[in-house]
């Protein structure tokens, strides 16, 4: 069965899919990082953009990237 996941189209057509992967820092902490691929990985793909936070384009690339909701 096929993960569900974010689907995001850029302003120059292309399709990204959001994923989440839990890193750990050198301080020892444990955060989330969330970040697009141009497919959908079945492992840590999301079906939803988190709380507070919206999606926006880089200028330059057209790059979905995730920023807080202001």
């Amino acid at each position: 069965m096929a993960a569900v996941a974010y689907k995001y189209t850029n302003s120059k057509g292309q399709d990204y899919y959001l994923h989440h992967k839990k890193v750990t820092l050198k301080n020892g902490r444990v955060q989330t990082i969330y970040f697009f691929a141009r497919d959908i990985r079945p492992d840590s793909a999301l079906a939803e953009v988190p709380a507070g936070k919206m999606v926006m384009e880089t200028k330059r690339t057209a790059m979905p990237v995730l920023k807080n909701a202001a």
